[in-house]
């Protein structure tokens, strides 16, 4: 079910962020980190820099400010006697590798088969993001989307796949690009029961 008070993706249509005053021991930190990396903080190009960065990972990691299982409080009875599965593909999202604090990016793909109720469908992308705006373990993500989801609506059954690339072995370490880690997390009817299972990986696409 749609949300009539959100844009077509799912967010809410908002102005620019506002400039949060940054710390000065959080800018010092920064600047520190610029000038062991080899480079001059106070030359021209570098001089905003810590602010900069200080409000972007502010913003990265705004889920820490929110309890995504808010999202599911409001919940839809009238929905024609409904009892299908409901699912939402290729929901794109960014997180950070809490080892590295590299960017992990990909699509999560969030399915419920509903009891009772069902929620607004942008509701499970702002649950997803809750929790990826955090410093993440993939394999973490999955199993936060999932309970959060189990928990909140007590559907007969939670899928949840994600598929991502990691910055920390695309671009250091092992520097492997183009691979992608799949996660996935099975709850209720969807582990406990082998068609149901299928049928929930066949309408995703890894069927």
């Amino acid at each position: 079910m749609c949300d009539a008070n959100d844009d077509a993706d799912g967010g809410e249509l908002v102005g620019p962020a506002p400039k949060i005053p940054v710390p000065d021991h959080v800018a010092d930190a920064i600047r520190t980190l610029i000038r062991w990396t080899g480079d001059d903080p106070d030359r021209e190009g570098l001089l905003d820099t810590p602010l900069r960065v200080a409000r972007a990972w502010k913003e990265y990691t705004q889920g820490y400010a929110e309890d995504p299982a808010h999202h599911l409080e409001r919940v839809f009875e009238e929905v024609g006697g409904y009892d299908e599965i409901v699912l939402l593909r290729d929901i794109p999202f960014q997180s950070h590798c809490e080892h590295h604090m590299a960017p992990i990016v990909g699509k999560a793909h969030i399915a419920y088969l509903p009891k009772d109720h069902v929620v607004g469908i942008s509701k499970l992308a702002r649950v997803l993001h809750g929790y990826a705006r955090r410093l993440q373990v993939q394999e973490r993500l999955t199993a936060e989307v999932a309970d959060c989801i189990w928990n909140g609506l007590r559907p007969r059954g939670v899928a949840v796949v994600i598929e991502a690339t990691h910055g920390c072995m695309t671009s250091r370490g092992v520097r492997t690009p183009g691979v992608t880690m799949t996660t996935s997390r099975m709850m209720g009817v969807f582990r406990d029961d082998e068609r149901s299972r299928k049928e929930v990986l066949a309408l995703i696409g890894r069927g």
